[in-house]
């Protein structure tokens, strides 16, 4: 018995730490990707108020991006070689292992982000709503996070929670506003919802990865789902739009590497500079 647990342990705990560094890229792609579309709003929004918040929401978002990376490296670098490569999915030493080469080096296979997130801005209502979804979806399981037997983890949502609190409210007095506004801004709240809705139910369908990670059972997903939902029509109610209900049918792959066209087209204005000019420094 004793021979036995000396060599199943290892592949046990090799297989923690791999969930562990997936699951972070997950967070970090996510907020990496998210921070990305916002900033494309600056010098566009509506009115300069709006499109200074927009442009601190897209600064939240990398910084959030740049913890999980920094915490995904340092893991990283601790691995044997031909597992630290594998994760990764980019042929450098795991020393070279960074924040930035996590960014600016894997490719779109790589990205474990929801496929909500790259989807294009559109309009002012459809972005809104886009920040909206994902930051409710954020706020419900970093709470979770809090308890993660993963301190730094638990400190980096503790952190990120503080931005998120902002980014709910505003995003959700903004649905109001539309929602229950005039005409057209309420048409285009509604083309927004049928635009965004196949996409949402990517966030509860759970990966092993997430599942080992950040120590979710199926009882606990399942109310995260209904806590997350109840928060929507909460304030679709007040914004006066039509209550939801998950379908049997979503858009998913995302978070296994499978994505949309549009995540390459950001990716390779995003990721121009560090592939042309390799360890460019300012």
């Amino acid at each position: 018995m004793i021979i036995m647990q000396e060599q199943t342990m290892p592949a046990e705990k090799e297989n923690a730490q791999k969930a562990k560094i997936d699951a972070l890229l997950h967070l970090a792609d996510d907020s990496l990707i998210m921070g990305h579309r916002c900033s494309e709003w600056c010098g566009h929004g509506p009115i300069l108020e709006q499109d200074i918040a927009l442009t601190n929401i897209a600064l939240d978002f990398v910084g959030q991006a740049r913890n999980f990376y920094q915490h995904a490296a340092a893991l990283l670098q601790q691995l044997p070689n031909d597992m630290a490569l594998a994760l990764a999915d980019f042929d450098i030493t795991p020393a070279s292992i960074t924040e930035d080469s996590l960014a600016y080096l894997r490719n779109a296979n790589a990205y474990k982000n929801h496929l909500l997130v790259e989807l294009p801005n559109g309009d002012w209502a459809q972005t809104i709503l886009k920040i909206f979804f994902f930051s409710n979806y954020r706020q419900i399981l970093f709470q979770q996070l809090l308890k993660n037997s993963d301190t730094q983890l638990a400190a980096i949502a503790e952190k990120s929670l503080k931005e998120i609190q902002y980014h709910v409210k505003w995003s959700g007095e903004w649905v109001m506003r539309l929602g229950d506004g005039t005409d057209e801004s309420r048409e285009r709240m509604l083309k927004a919802i049928d635009y965004l809705w196949p996409y949402v139910g990517e966030f509860f369908n759970c990966t092993e990865y997430e599942k080992t990670a950040f120590e979710l059972d199926d009882t606990s997903i399942d109310l995260l789902k209904q806590t997350w939902l109840n928060t929507i029509n909460h304030t679709f109610q007040l914004a006066t739009l039509p209550e939801q209900t998950f379908g049997k049918w979503y858009q998913s792959g995302g978070k296994l590497g499978i994505h949309t066209e549009h995540l390459g087209y950001i990716l390779a204005e995003m990721q121009f500079l560090p592939r042309t000019y390799p360890n460019a420094e300012w």
